[in-house]
């Protein structure tokens, strides 16, 4: 009897050391992107890679990608950008034509979204972007980019408009790097606050990679405005945070645009992070959104560091659109442009369609950092937490 059942256990391990075998003997499906490794945005491009390489493990896990009921393994193939945002369309470009990818995820960030928009059109190769927006390119009428944020500069800046006149502000003070997304927001923002009843006593912009915020943060503290809306990426960023603790700023308001949830960035500040505003439109706490728990779960595993919010989950949504667009089109791009821009997809970020390039299903919303905890705070309707006041630093 010993001897039957050892035969049995042996031949159930044969089969399934034969099922995951012929599982994997597909060809791969092999994913290009390039992503900044390297350089000053290497710490915030992180999150979204560390949220590819999730999605690529648990689809292989599974047995693979779904093409079209055939499964096969997933190899990506990555090069780094360096955080030069001219080096994009030459990576994008070798992808596509030297190594021959079947299919493309994004990079980091809207400048190195734009930076690739004409070699995806010359060469007709869809590809669902992640941490980017920008009106520029639904200006273009793109045919192989889509979307998946709701923070659209035009809804952006006329929600931000909306909360603050509802929190009672009457005075602001704006701050933009002269950088593509953030300068889309702030020509929108601009005639949004007035609309709203909101003075601006500061419209100061300021150069890429500038090393000192102080002259700025020392007119911003001068005129005391109820709120300071910073249209920043992630360096200037770190340098107002610096700046409005070394010269306390009151404002009861704060915004940062792009750079707060960034796993370092918490790391980085503790607790004066804490009732800082920030773009954003996730939380693990929405229990409607299917999967959302289940990500943060998996990727604070992998990485021993919580999910930045938006980053990490636009660029694991970004993954999951696609593989749910190749399950029913397969590779052939023309059927893939197809079901990307047609069809209603099941995301971490509740349900996504798009309408042109963005996605016309999830509101614009914005996050608050509370107690360490990243809450949506607008709008209401949305909202895990009620806004509170920037009431002071820690030193």
């Amino acid at each position: 009897m010993k001897t039957i059942r050892n035969l049995a256990r042996f031949a159930l391990a044969t089969l399934t050391l034969s099922v995951t075998a012929a599982s994997f003997a597909a060809e791969p499906v092999r994913i290009g992107f390039g992503i900044s490794k390297t350089g000053e945005l290497a710490p915030t491009a992180a999150g979204p890679l560390a949220a590819y390489e999730l999605w690529r493990d648990q689809v292989n896990a599974k047995g693979g990608l779904d093409v079209a009921g055939t499964k096969r393994p997933i190899e990506f193939v990555v090069y780094d950008d360096q955080s030069d945002g001219g080096k994009e369309a030459a990576i994008y470009e070798k992808l596509i034509t030297d190594d021959k990818v079947d299919l493309l995820l994004s990079p980091w960030g809207s400048h190195n979204h734009f930076a690739i928009v004409g070699v995806l059109e010359k060469h007709g190769f869809p590809m669902v972007g992640s941490t980017a927006s920008s009106q520029q390119i639904r200006s273009l009428k793109a045919k192989n980019i889509w979307f998946p944020t709701s923070a659209i500069p035009d809804k952006h800046g006329v929600e931000l408009a909306r909360m603050l006149k509802a929190l009672g502000v009457k005075t602001a003070a704006v701050t933009t790097v002269q950088i593509g997304f953030p300068m889309e927001n702030r020509k929108e923002l601009l005639p949004a606050l007035k609309e709203a009843g909101i003075k601006v006593v500061l419209d100061q912009q300021y150069a890429p990679g500038v090393k000192d915020m102080t002259g700025i943060l020392s007119d911003i503290k001068r005129l005391q405005p109820d709120a300071v809306l910073n249209l920043a990426y992630p360096p200037d960023a770190i340098l107002y945070m610096r700046g409005a603790r070394e010269q306390d700023i009151k404002a009861p308001f704060q915004f940062i645009l792009v750079g707060p949830t960034a796993a370092f960035f918490s790391t980085m500040f503790g607790k004066n992070l804490d009732n800082i505003v920030t773009m954003g439109h996730w939380s693990p706490k929405k229990t409607d959104w299917a999967g959302a728990q289940a990500f943060f779960d998996a990727y604070k595993a992998k990485t021993n560091e919580n999910p930045d919010y938006l980053d990490a989950v636009l660029t694991y949504m970004s993954a999951e659109i696609l593989e749910q667009a190749v399950a029913k089109a397969g590779l052939d791009k023309e059927a893939l442009r197809k079901t990307i821009a047609t069809e209603t997809f099941s995301t971490i970020n509740g349900p996504v369609k798009f309408n042109g390039v963005q996605n016309d299903v999830t509101p614009t919303m914005f996050l608050q950092f509370q107690n360490g905890e990243v809450e949506i705070v607008h709008p209401p309707e949305m909202a895990t937490a009620k806004f509170q006041p920037k009431t002071g630093w820690e030193k």
